[in-house]
C-alpha cells in the first residue's frame, strides 16, 4: 500500500504533536467547563479521536456517530445520510465534533446544526486536516491540526474504498490508483 502513494505529506510524529497542541487548546477553552462530549465521526476519526483523548486532561465523554455524504466515490454527493446515531442524549452538553478531513463542509455544517437541534448547550468542531480550497458551505472550525492542498489523501484513518486507514502518516494517493 506504501507503493501507491507520491508522498508522505504529515508524519506520524507531527501528528501527535498536533493531537496534544489540540488537546491543550480544549483544556484551556474548557477549563470552567463541565459534561464535555466528545463526538467522533466514523470512521475516519477514530485514530485521531484516540490520539486526542490521551492528551486531554479533563472528564470528558465520547460518543460516535457514522455519517456518509461520498458513498463509493471520491467527491462529497452533498447529501447526508445518518447511518448510526449518538448514544445518549447531548442536552446540556458541550459538544466538539472530531472529524478526520474537512472537505466541502456539507457534512459538518448538517452534524452541526443537528446537534444545535438536540439542545447542545455548545458545538465546535476539531478536526485532524482542514481543506479550505474545497469549502461549499462555511463553516467554523475551531480546532485545526493541518491545513492541506486539493490533493487525494490517505491514511491514519482516511480510506479510499476503505483501504488505507491503518497507515501511521497521511499520503498522497497516486491519481492513477483512484482514477
Amino acid at each position: 500500500m506504501h507503493k501507491d502513494l507520491e508522498k508522505i505529506l504529515i508524519t506520524e510524529e507531527e501528528i501527535h504533536e498536533a493531537a496534544k497542541r489540540l488537546a491543550a487548546q480544549i483544556e484551556k477553552d474548557y477549563a470552567d467547563e463541565e459534561d464535555i462530549v466528545l463526538v467522533g465521526l466514523l470512521k475516519g476519526s477514530v485514530q485521531f479521536m484516540a490520539d486526542l483523548l490521551k492528551h486531554i486532561n479533563k472528564m470528558c465523554k465520547i460518543d460516535f456517530m457514522c455519517v456518509s455524504s461520498y458513498g463509493k466515490g471520491t467527491k462529497s454527493t452533498g447529501r447526508v445520510n445518518i447511518i448510526k446515531d449518538l448514544s445518549e442524549p447531548i442536552d446540556d452538553k458541550n459538544v466538539i465534533i472530531v472529524e478526520d478531513i474537512i472537505d466541502s463542509g456539507n457534512t459538518l455544517n448538517f452534524i452541526g446544526k443537528y446537534f444545535a437541534a438536540k439542545n447542545a448547550k455548545s458545538v465546535r468542531i476539531c478536526t485532524l486536516l482542514n481543506k479550505p480550497s474545497r469549502r461549499e458551505v462555511e463553516i467554523d472550525v475551531d480546532y485545526i491540526g493541518f491545513d492541506v492542498p486539493d490533493a487525494f489523501v490517505v491514511g491514519y484513518g482516511l480510506d479510499y474504498q476503505e483501504y488505507y486507514r491503518n497507515l501511521p502518516y497521511i499520503g498522497v494517493l497516486k491519481p492513477e490508483i483512484y482514477s
